[in-house]
């Protein structure tokens, strides 16, 4: 299951930085959120900041752009997530 969210938000989040003006956005950022509550009651904040982690290594090194900015999707999980 973890492979395929990672998967599902290198795509998301790729998207998003690629197309910033694309309607499409808003409903890519949601699923992005959702999948953080999924990731968050599965492992908690140790499995945010692993999966992002990952996920800013990969997008960085493929298209050359920051996710960091899509950190604070995920907040309101916890009071330890404050991006």
């Amino acid at each position: 299951m973890d492979f395929m969210l990672e998967e599902e938000l290198i795509d998301l989040m790729t998207f998003c930085l690629q197309n910033p003006d694309s309607t499409e956005v808003s409903d890519k950022h949601k699923r992005i959120t959702e999948i953080g509550h999924e990731l968050f009651a599965d492992g908690g904040v140790d499995a945010l900041e692993n999966f992002f982690f990952v996920l800013k290594n990969r997008i960085t090194e493929e298209i050359e752009k920051d996710p960091s900015p899509m950190r604070s999707l995920w907040n309101g999980l916890t009071d330890e997530w404050q991006y």
